[in-house]
């Protein structure tokens, strides 16, 4: 077996376990359940050329593992432990709750979730099971300890993966249990019914609450429920999804003390009722899923920012990417094939934001099932394809890239707030326009960014700003309490602060917060908006600087601030549009409109040139740039995502290759080029 002890990582600051691969992790999610035993040898022949260290196993075997209640057979599990063993391949051995069998589902039919039409999930589906039903809990714990017993000495054993994707079918529930634990839960959150009635303003439409059984779950209505009684139910549902798996999780630790335990987030998820940046604190190492859409020109932008994301989450320590797609996925209107050399370019742009490994979903495509048309490592075409000979070549370039695992991403000088709170917030609202996108403006900057060869922090609301020189807050529409404080304090210290349009309206309770926009932050940027006046779709205003704005303008009066841009036209005509206000030895900038391509970019310009930011190095446009660093050395990340020959003005050898690049170095199109800088 190999040693993989030199390769521990300290992921919590106080728990330190073995990395789950010598090297880089790589493989898929694993069902040999559902293939006749003889295909396993292919299976593992194919893995080997592949350079295969991990696979996600027992997912959805639930039925498989206990075919009855209380009758567990082991046989098939046991065989491929061992098999899995016999090849050098480590197990990251899912708890495999995301699918409760049949026969629990008929015996007990109260586990399942309820929509908000009151109809119960039926059977068919996974994830059905409600995190607040007593019942499921019981069972899938029972399942828990029978499976950490079974295997916590079996050398395959790497990492337990717990459920699977938890909340992405079941992130809401509506059942007489969740409803019980919903009160229980305000309860305790506000100290009885008076403080919920304060809370969410209730006197409005007589919704004023007299105990606290009358609040029940927001089931569907004629008119959208209360906008603080919904960011609160989706904290709820959150917390209720969260304690789920804190429960498998402290059996297992109990279990397998030494085990490192997580579970796969779905951090981009637009409909996620989850607060990842929470449930990071909870998992030994953060692992995420990430999808791009075929119909998005910049889908690589949207993986960077989906990957420097997790790495925010995570604290800037090593993460895993537990699972992406090898080619097309099922699940899109039209699901587009990756183009030659995109596999790699996704994969390893996960790798140069701070991923110690890639898995995919999954290992073989299925032939039957609903995901029988999502692609796998080895596709319906077998072993013999173009796609299998990129899968292989991955393969390789992950175990040349080594010497980089345990390293973590060079400290950025840019930070970005994001976080669920804001975006859960803006769901349970009405605004001014329907045509706000919680996150597009932060991903906007992200990639004018990242175009400059500037590296970008994505962190949650409260993480530490010391390190910045500029911080970035995209619609953060909800500002989390104390999160004005620490800006001004960063703003006093040096840093330049960007706050754009449709942040710090709204408090902790979804209240809008009283004295003109953007309140929680207007003492800071030394305005304010006294009007919201949203455009509609395909509606520009023209600015003095000849750029244009859409979807979202303000009438901005300013306090201490200087004016920097003002609408040219329109009922704004010659009011200020752009403003930045000098607070110590930096300044805080307000943008109140949505900025075409060109009056982002200069903006970005100015930001950059005021606070001094320098990119990671010198590339042409077009490739993407990151450093690692660790005590193996530096290592230049640097991806080429056009059709034509790029440079960066670097020096070093390329681990991939093994090609020594002299300044200014050649970065072939479309492919990828990871240099040791101590070369």
């Amino acid at each position: 077996m190999t040693d993989l002890t030199s390769h521990a990582v300290d992921l919590d600051g106080s728990r330190s376990f073995r990395w789950i691969a010598d090297g880089m992790a790589f493989g898929a999610d694993y069902n040999p359940e559902q293939w006749p035993e003889s295909v396993w040898a292919e299976d593992m022949e194919l893995m080997r050329r592949a350079g295969v260290t991990n696979v996600s196993l027992a997912i959805f075997s639930w039925v498989l593992i206990e075919p009855s209640d209380g009758v567990f057979e082991w046989g098939w599990l046991d065989r491929m432990m061992d098999m899995l063993h016999e090849h050098g391949i480590g197990a990251n051995l899912a708890t495999p709750t995301a699918a409760p069998p049949m026969w629990l589902m008929r015996a007990h039919p109260e586990i399942t979730t309820v929509d908000e039409l009151g109809h119960r999930t039926a059977a068919g589906g996974r994830l059905s099971w409600s995190p607040s039903s007593a019942t499921f809990r019981h069972y899938a714990l029972r399942m828990v300890r029978e499976l950490a017993t079974r295997y916590r000495d079996h050398p395959a054993l790497r990492l337990w993966h717990v459920s699977n994707e938890i909340g992405n079918e079941n992130n809401v529930d509506y059942s007489p249990e969740a409803e019980a634990a919903w009160q229980a839960w305000l309860g305790k959150r506000y100290g009885g019914v008076a403080g919920v009635n304060q809370a969410w303003g209730t006197a409005f439409w007589g919704h004023t609450y007299g105990d606290l059984s009358e609040i029940v779950p927001p089931h569907h209505a004629r008119t959208k429920h209360n906008p603080g009684l919904l960011l609160d139910w989706a904290r709820f549902t959150s917390d209720s999804l969260l304690e789920h798996f804190i429960a498998e999780r402290e059996v297992l630790r109990e279990v397998t003390p030494d085990t490192p335990i997580t579970t796969n987030f779905m951090i981009l998820s637009e409909d996620g009722s989850e607060e990842y940046s929470g449930w990071a604190h909870e998992v030994d190492v953060l692992s995420n899923d990430h999808y791009t859409i075929g119909t998005d020109p910049l889908r690589h932008r949207e993986l960077e920012f989906s990957a420097d994301r997790s790495r925010g989450m995570a604290e800037g320590r090593p993460w895993l990417l537990m699972e992406h797609a090898a080619n097309a996925v099922n699940w899109q209107q039209v699901n587009r094939a990756k183009e030659p050399g995109e596999m790699i370019r996704d994969s390893l742009s996960h790798i140069a934001r701070g991923a110690d490994g890639a898995l995919f979903f999954q290992w073989r495509a299925s032939t039957a099932g609903i995901e029988q048309w999502h692609s796998g490592m080895v596709p319906h075409s077998g072993g013999e394809t173009r796609q299998f000979r990129e899968v292989e070549a991955l393969g390789a370039a992950l175990k040349a890239l080594a010497p980089a695992q345990g390293s973590v991403v060079e400290q950025a000088q840019v930070g970005m707030l994001v976080d669920e709170m804001s975006q859960w917030a803006i769901k349970a609202s009405r605004l001014p326009t329907g045509l706000l996108k919680p996150l597009e403006m932060g991903r906007r900057i992200h990639k004018e960014l990242g175009d400059r060869g500037i590296s970008v922090d994505v962190v949650p609301s409260g993480a530490p700003l010391d390190a910045y020189r500029v911080i970035i807050v995209p619609t953060l529409y909800l500002a989390k309490d104390g999160v004005a404080e620490q800006l001004a304090q960063a703003v006093e210290a040096g840093a330049h602060v960007l706050v754009t349009f449709a942040s710090g309206i709204v408090d902790e309770t979804n209240r809008v917060i009283r004295g003109g926009y953007p309140g929680a932050f207007r003492d800071l940027l030394g305005m304010r908006a006294e009007e919201i006046r949203p455009l509609f779709e395909g509606e520009t205003v023209a600015l003095d600087d000849g750029t244009a704005a859409s979807i979202w303008t303000e009438l901005v009066e300013v306090g201490d601030a200087d004016v920097l841009r003002r609408y040219a036209e329109g009922a704004l005509a010659g009011q200020p549009a752009l403003t930045r206000s000098v607070r110590g030895a930096g300044t805080a900038t307000y943008l109140s409109y949505e900025p075409d391509g060109a009056g982002l970019e200069a903006l970005v310009d100015e930001l950059v040139e005021l606070a001094g930011v320098t990119p990671v190095a010198a590339v042409d446009r077009g490739i993407s740039v990151t450093r690692r660093v660790g005590e193996n050395g530096s290592f230049l990340f640097l991806i080429n995502h056009t059709q034509q020959d790029l440079t960066v003005d670097a020096s070093g050898v390329d681990l991939i290759t093994g090609e020594q690049h002299e300044a200014p170095a050649v970065v072939p199109a479309g492919r990828v080029v990871v240099l040791d800088e101590r070369s």
